[in-house]
């Protein structure tokens, strides 16, 4: 009989998991929001705003805040990002618009908190103003959008607010995509993610349907002929594998997977190791090893094959994971995941170093070994194009190919988010949905038929 690892629920008491997955950055108080607000210079130019993918108006949502207008205030943002409370909680604004505060020049590395006041406004909006959007004149068309996560939310809430009905497919139950099942607990505690889903909801003419797979449940050609235009968020749903012997053993799994189970399930019922070990140098992997330590696991290695700098992951992640226990070892890949009667008992490395080219070289006689009895795996994720097989969808580099104005090479169909080549980002994500919602409007409109209009923009 085979061995297993020591991979257990309910190692912590359920207090001591309540606190662990609270909310990680507490929201501001309405006078701590008021201090900081007043700390904009409200540039004319504003460089934060250039580095905001959605293009918020930042300097004047600010100077709404400071003056008490908190309605003005969420409206300027969610005009321009409906998945505003999300995006403030989840994006790295470190590398975006808080980088690009002019307050960096005249303090170092004391931006003014732009993401902090985004979520003090709109977490007001939706506490006590509900949805500030109407719908425009019913146009009678309907739009398909295949994927619930921020790209496919954004995109319906923006073509319902023109007056087009849509129907909103999506694989798992609920929607919210990523928000709802791939981002770590603590960053949108508390159901954050459905009450902005329902908040977004309240605009009206988008119908959920869940349980569905593009692709085994319905064809794109066949939406394309029942709606009038099509839209594709389907995000990226593959996992890298490592290429070893032994990934099927007990204890190794894809991250992107024990993330979604810790969000889809009460944290007391979530197994985990008490050695873990997280491959990968992103987001995704500093969220699987927190929230494997904040379940209770003993140790917890985050190894990279590179060095730090090249890590996907922001140094504000990489400092959250050291503090949080996490030890993160770098230049070592994976060799060989080890076991003894069938179960997993850790895995091998190799040290590599740069070589003269650039390259990574490793060593396979520098070796090293870690004790794990669960290994997460978070070495990137890939698109599966199993929608687009049979269809006349151009896919370049596992993408979607698309135009200036999200159009793919079939007609009626456009997609964008991580399915398409872009930056990864939620932010950017939302901003794909809303443009192409723009873009499927005017097509629409200039059309006098059913996807008419949308095949004569395509030519």
């Amino acid at each position: 009989m085979n061995a297993t690892p020591d991979i257990a629920c309910g190692r912590l008491s359920a207090l001591e998991l309540s606190q662990n997955f609270a909310d990680a950055h507490p929201a501001l108080t309405a006078p701590q929001a008021a201090l900081e607000a007043d700390r904009c210079l409200y540039c004319f130019d504003a460089p934060c705003m250039e580095a905001c993918p959605t293009s918020i108006d930042i300097p004047k949502f600010i100077k709404a805040i400071a003056s008490g207008n908190l309605a003005g205030s969420a409206r300027t943002i969610l005009e321009s990002n409906i998945l505003g409370g999300s995006c403030a909680r989840v994006c790295p604004t470190e590398i975006l618009c808080e980088q690009a505060c002019v307050h960096n020049s005249l303090e170092a590395g004391k931006p003014v908190r732009i993401g902090a006041l985004q979520r003090f406004a709109t977490d007001w909006q939706m506490d006590h103003g509900g949805q500030p959007f109407t719908r425009a004149p019913l146009t009678g068309r309907r739009v398909a959008v295949v994927g619930a996560g921020p790209a496919g939310l954004a995109c319906a809430h923006r073509l319902a607010m023109h007056g087009h009905d849509v129907v909103l497919f999506d694989r798992h139950a609920q929607p919210g995509g990523l928000n709802s099942y791939g981002v770590a607990a603590y960053k949108l505690a508390d159901d954050f993610a459905q009450r902005e889903v329902a908040f977004l909801m309240e605009i009206g003419g988008i119908t959920f349907q869940g349980g569905v797979t593009v692709g085994r449940d319905v064809t794109v050609s066949a939406l394309a002929v029942e709606y009038d235009a099509v839209f594709l968020a389907t995000g990226l749903a593959g996992v890298r594998a490592l290429g070893l012997a032994g990934e099927t053993l007990d204890g190794v799994m894809d991250a992107v997977s024990f993330i979604e189970t810790l969000r889809s399930n009460d944290k007391k019922d979530v197994p985990v190791g008490r050695r873990v070990v997280v491959i990968g140098g992103g987001n995704t992997a500093v969220d699987a090893a927190v929230q494997a330590r904040r379940l209770g696991a003993d140790e917890v290695t985050l190894v990279y094959r590179r060095g730090v700098e090249h890590m996907s992951a922001t140094s504000v992640e990489r400092e959250w994971a050291q503090t949080n226990g996490v030890t993160v070892r770098l230049w070592a890949a994976p060799q060989g995941l080890l076991s003894e009667d069938g179960a997993l008992t850790g895995i091998a490395f190799a040290r590599g170093r740069a070589g003269a080219d650039g390259r990574v070289v490793y060593d396979p006689e520098d070796s090293f070994t870690l004790a794990a009895d669960m290994v997460l795996k978070a070495i990137g994720q890939v698109f599966l194009p199993a929608h687009a097989e049979g269809e006349h969808i151009a896919v370049e580099g596992g993408r979607i190919v698309v135009d200036g104005q999200y159009r793919t090479s079939m007609p009626g169909v456009y997609a964008g988010g991580d399915c398409i080549v872009g930056e990864d980002l939620t932010v950017a994500a939302v901003r794909d949905g809303r443009d192409a919602a723009e873009a499927i409007d005017k097509a629409l409109r200039a059309g006098d038929g059913r996807g008419r209009g949308v095949e004569q923009e395509n030519g």
